[in-house]
């Protein structure tokens, strides 16, 4: 029986010609990655260790992106922690204010992350990677400690569900809405701790962003990780950013699957996730009058300069609605100023929005945005569950930066369609 592209990534890994699912192995790492609220657990765990030091300085990567620039004194502790390890062990791959970013947005950028590549991450959604051929899973601070110091993990492999997208999609369908459709079908814990695998013809209709943006969600089904091919549109991306060479690994014709869904990407709709879970979708024309409070626009699942594109699209030469606050959050220093040169930034804000330097902010309740009891917010990020915004009586529908712009406009979560676009 043959292996699937995770599969395949992690016998290499392990230096072993095969594997099955279920079975334990250890695998050599090419990147470790911590952020500001995760590290400085992982640094404590290392004190215990003897003689504690890291495997390789340039195989970490260390992003203070969640309460950058700091909020409180608790978080400038953190990072304050996080700089002077890094410091201490030449870690060449340090960001902080001025350089850094949401992490999931930043290291595909900086050319960290290729294919063929098996990355852990302090962070639930280093699944992002997938989008690029590469094996990426979160892990806890205690496994990314152990990381730093050995530079290998031990996995279960997973086994595979098959996504095969078909068709073109049309509209204002994005990433978004094709993976809160996903989500929808299969539920929260419909592929818990397998790897989510996308392939068919409709993957060419994929943007880079769009790709991102549903490995990073692939968590949010249970998935132990996503995964895409690398064609042309990911070789044209990493021409442009990869620093290192790579290895492209397919699945094999005869690579076992758990299940296999079909997805026609030209019936897709703007969908939105209502609360309290991401697989409590409704298609646009099913919302309802849904009144908001807020629109935030950004994080590590929809902060890329193709969300920014789409959400300025929808608010030139608009108004955000009187009574709603819309905030719009760039990734990273480099997508804010690609924004800027676009004049991106001057639309949202003669739109009345504001724009944020690059943090992971309200996403996880964090500042930039935090829901008061009983308030509404629409947002392009990754979780609605409760109080994950603020106050346990708010309530986080998930959508696309089009909707989300659309009902900044409105005051009601809306489609671009009904502003005649």
């Amino acid at each position: 029986m043959g292996m699937t592209m995770t599969q395949k990534i992690l016998a290499a890994h392990a230096g072993l010609p095969e594997v099955r699912a279920g079975q334990l192995i250890e695998a050599d790492l090419d990147l470790v990655l911590g952020n500001d609220i995760t590290t400085p657990v992982a640094i404590n765990e290392m004190k215990k260790m003897d003689n504690p030091s890291v495997f390789h300085k340039d195989k970490i990567a260390l992003v203070m992106d969640h309460f950058i620039p700091n909020k409180d004194i608790k978080s400038a502790q953190n990072c304050k922690c996080c700089r002077e390890f890094a410091a201490r062990h030449g870690i060449t791959n340090y960001f902080d204010v001025g350089e850094m970013g949401i992490e999931h947005a930043l290291l595909p950028e900086k050319g960290l992350t290729v294919p063929g590549d098996a990355i852990i991450g302090a962070d639930s959604h280093t699944c992002t990677y997938g989008a690029l051929g590469a094996f990426s899973t979160g892990v806890g601070s205690t496994d990314m400690a152990a990381g730093m110091a050995t530079g290998k993990a031990w996995f279960k492999v997973p086994s595979a569900i098959r996504f095969v997208l078909t068709g073109k999609p049309h509209g204002w369908v994005c990433g978004k809405d094709i993976i809160l459709h996903i989500i929808g079908l299969i539920g929260v814990d419909g592929a818990l701790y397998k790897s989510m695998e996308f392939c068919g013809d409709g993957v060419s209709y994929l943007s880079m962003d769009d790709r991102f943006t549903i490995c990073n969600m692939a968590i949010e089904a249970g998935g132990k990780n996503g995964i895409f091919p690398v064609d042309q549109t990911a070789m044209r991306y990493l021409e442009a950013h990869a620093t290192r060479r790579f290895t492209v690994y397919k699945a094999d014709e005869d690579a076992e699957y758990d299940a296999e869904y079909t997805i026609d990407l030209s019936k897709l709709k703007p969908t939105v996730s209502f609360p309290h879970l991401p697989e409590n979708t409704r298609t646009i024309d099913e919302v309802g009058e849904i009144r908001i409070d807020q629109s935030v626009i950004g994080s590590c699942t929809n902060g890329r300069i193709g969300d920014m594109r789409a959400a300025a699209a929808v608010m030139k030469g608009r108004k955000v609605a009187k009574g709603v606050r819309c905030i719009v959050i760039p990734a990273t220093q480099a997508i804010y100023l690609q924004a800027m040169r676009e004049g991106l930034l001057e639309t949202f804000i003669e739109a009345g929005a504001v724009v944020s330097t690059p943090t992971c902010g309200p996403c996880l309740g964090g500042y930039m945005g935090i829901l008061a009891e009983g308030e509404r917010c629409i947002s392009t990020t990754n979780r609605n569950f409760v109080g994950r915004m603020g106050h346990v009586d708010s309530e986080i529908y998930l959508a696309s930066p089009a909707v989300a712009a659309a009902s900044a406009v409105t005051g009601k979560i809306s489609s671009p369609a009904e502003l005649g676009l």
